[in-house]
């Protein structure tokens, strides 16, 4: 065939065709997206500073950068709550792809919180001993040499700092925002990819025990990218059941409420086994994410070697993201299907708090310890999401805050406990701290206490609210045993208060650091969140009723 004839037939072709309408451009809501937009701003700017600010300037410049833009993003979220985005005007913003609501602005008020805290512990740099006359922080001197090399020790020697682990946390923070409140299952992908990356990169880069922290980032990272790989792989399947990856359709397709079916998609669509797989591979990316039980193995080993600022902050804000994007995607996608979702999240829940509670009496490490009592603690929160009612969506938000105060503060404390090679993580080494530092060590008190759910702590508020919602939405016997690893949860928590208070200081025991105003803000705030919640919280449990409704 000619290659005119060829022509004629793509020219007949398109004029036989319909006219080719013009491609709309995106419409996008910079206003109600400007909380997520100014931090992944200022990580942009972050990564410029260190292209071209001098090496001695970089960490006044990255400190000043990151704080700014996270208190600028706060009162962004704050403005938006105050115009009524959180209630009335909630909505779809950015072509579907992120839901501006309740939830997904108090979450993100949340992650901002403790994203600012999280800056001010990795910011601290009074807390080991100057190393040839220049002040160190928690993180490696240079991430790029080999643990104990001549180019590791002429870093330290020359006074090099990591300055890149702050646009490194915007750039998780960023992720973070966007992952409770994307309203299609791409979005919620990209999220988690952008908010994981970061972090598995900041636990690899500990200035002492570099070896276990590099160990920790390998097995976070491993473990994530199979988590990851199963939430992809759900998104696929769901997308083969919908033929949509946006969470309305999808739960239209669920409920059998749709209208319009694309006839190449008609073949696939309502497949229930799609479904249902489908369903199952995304909730066990979350879950591994929220560090339940039997998707935990990596939530010790990285708390441990991750450097104690960036495990301070995953342990809050990672688990309020992913509870976030795990209430939206079985409230507002997968409403239809409770009956098939509830067994299985009760026997999650009831392994999680009592695997979580067992498990941690056997340790010996205090920071394995917290690690145990998080897993614990996302058990007693999914006692909240089964309640599936608006009191266990508000519940919810309400520990979630309150347990993201406790755990940055309780980490910036265990900063504090010194030897001469760092931290002093073994629970034998905090015998008799109550004598030595009397204040740090009723600090840490308060913490536990608050982990332990002890009255006019948030702790038992947000215990009493998850519980009260779980018992009304028909899971009686879940709060039953919340309730029984509540109480071996209090044992090692009173444990280690004891260890403290009532036990003889050793000669060579540890010291507690002097830290800077950066810290000793982190812990005081802290506290203060954790008594005032205990207290007074009614004020709080509103404000998350109030925003605990999600846009369809």
């Amino acid at each position: 065939m000619s290659a005119s004839a060829v022509h004629s037939l793509w020219t007949t072709a398109a004029t036989a065709a319909e006219p080719i309408s013009k491609i709309d451009a995106p419409k996008i809501e910079y206003g109600q997206l400007s909380p997520t937009l100014i931090v992944i701003g200022a990580a942009v700017i972050g990564v410029l500073v260190e292209a071209f600010v001098p090496r001695k300037s970089r960490y006044y410049a990255q400190v000043f950068v990151a704080v700014v833009a996270l208190a600028a993003a706060f009162a962004a979220v704050i403005a938006l709550a105050a115009g009524g985005y959180g209630t009335t005007k909630a909505h779809i913003a950015a072509m579907g792809a992120i839901a501006v609501d309740g939830p997904s602005l108090f979450l993100q008020g949340t992650i901002l919180l403790a994203g600012i805290l999280g800056v001010f512990t990795f910011a601290e740099r009074r807390l080991d001993p100057e190393a040839h006359g220049n002040r160190v922080d928690s993180f490696a001197a240079q991430a790029a040499s080999v643990p104990g090399s001549d180019s590791e020790k002429a870093a330290v020697k020359a006074g090099f700092t990591t300055t890149e682990v702050f646009p490194l946390l915007l750039f998780a923070i960023s992720g973070m925002l966007v992952f409770p409140s994307a309203n299609d299952l791409l979005t919620l992908f990209i999220a988690l990819e952008v908010f994981s990356l970061p972090l598995y990169l900041l636990c690899a880069v500990a200035r002492r025990k570099r070896l276990m922290s590099q160990e920790a980032a390998v097995k976070y990272f491993l473990l994530g990218a199979f988590a990851s790989a199963f939430t992809l792989f759900g998104i696929a399947l769901l997308y083969g059941y919908a033929g949509s990856v946006s969470y309305a359709t999808i739960a239209h397709v669920v409920d059998g409420t749709i209208t319009n079916v694309d006839p190449a998609l008609a073949g696939t669509m309502g497949n229930d086994v799609l479904l249902l797989i489908g369903m199952a591979l995304i909730v066990m990316g979350l879950l591994f994410k929220v560090g339940a039980v039997p998707f935990h193995m990596w939530t010790p080993d990285v708390y441990q070697g991750a450097p104690t600022p960036v495990t301070g902050f995953m342990a809050a804000a990672t688990k309020v993201a992913a509870f976030g994007a795990l209430l939206r995607l079985l409230y507002v996608v997968l409403p239809g299907l409770r009956w098939d979702w509830r067994p299985v999240m009760w026997a999650v829940a009831i392994v999680t708090m009592l695997g979580g509670a067992i498990v941690a009496i056997t340790q010996t490490d205090i920071k394995r310890l917290l690690a145990y009592s998080s897993i614990a603690h996302a058990g007693f929160i999914l006692a909240g999401v089964i309640a599936t009612s608006p009191d266990g969506v508000s519940s919810v938000l309400f520990y979630l805050a309150a347990y993201s105060f406790v755990t940055i503060g309780a980490f910036a404390v265990v900063t504090l406990v010194r030897d001469a090679g760092g931290e002093a993580t073994h629970l034998s080494k905090w015998a008799g701290l109550g004598r030595r530092s009397p204040l740090v060590a009723a600090v840490f008190a308060v913490f536990l206490l608050a982990f332990a759910g002890i009255p006019l702590t948030s702790g038992f508020a947000g215990k009493f609210a998850v519980f009260k919602a779980a018992a009304e939405g028909g899971a009686g016997a879940l709060v039953v045993v919340g309730v029984i690893s509540s109480a071996i949860a209090a044992f090692f928590y009173i444990r280690v208060i004891v260890l403290m208070f009532f036990s003889e200081p050793k000669p060579e025991g540890p010291t507690v650091a002097v830290p800077s105003p950066l810290t000793t803000t982190a812990i005081a705030v802290g506290v203060a969140v954790t008594l005032v919640l205990g207290v007074a919280p009614q004020y709080f449990l509103n404000l998350a009723s109030q925003a605990g409704v999600f846009v369809r």
